[in-house]
């Protein structure tokens, strides 16, 4: 069985991922800051934002890989993914504009956490189904 709705959601992915990536690099470059963060707080949250997405999106697509390739409905795959790539924007997004608390932060992290369960919880079902 191939995927077909993962590609989608992981190529999204792909793209937040190379944005966040440029910025750190751009920042890096404008302040000649080669390695660590050299104090800058605008280089700290840049860096953070892209080490966060790194550390939850790819189990997010594993998980929704698993479940697509174990034959879950379209819906939850779709899901899955949405929720992932909406909360890795808006915590990136809320990041970005603020080093404490902040709407984006939250949201983004609850919609990550939600993406994840529901990850869990289809491949779970999918397996106990089998």
């Amino acid at each position: 069985m191939p995927l077909i709705i993962t590609p989608l959601y992981a190529a999204l992915a792909a793209i937040i991922l190379l944005v966040l990536t440029f910025r750190v690099i751009m920042l890096r470059r404008r302040l000649a800051i080669g390695l660590g963060t050299g104090g800058d707080a605008e280089l700290e949250k840049a860096v953070r934002c892209h080490g966060n997405f790194t550390e939850y999106a790819p189990i997010g697509l594993i998980l929704m890989a698993s479940a697509e390739l174990s034959g879950a409905a379209a819906g939850s795959v779709h899901t899955i993914g949405m929720l992932l790539i909406a909360g890795r924007l808006l915590h990136a997004w809320g990041l970005s504009r603020s080093r404490g608390t902040s709407v984006g932060r939250l949201t983004g992290v609850l919609a990550t956490v939600a993406a994840l369960i529901t990850g869990i919880v289809v491949n779970l079902t999918q397996f106990c189904g089998h």
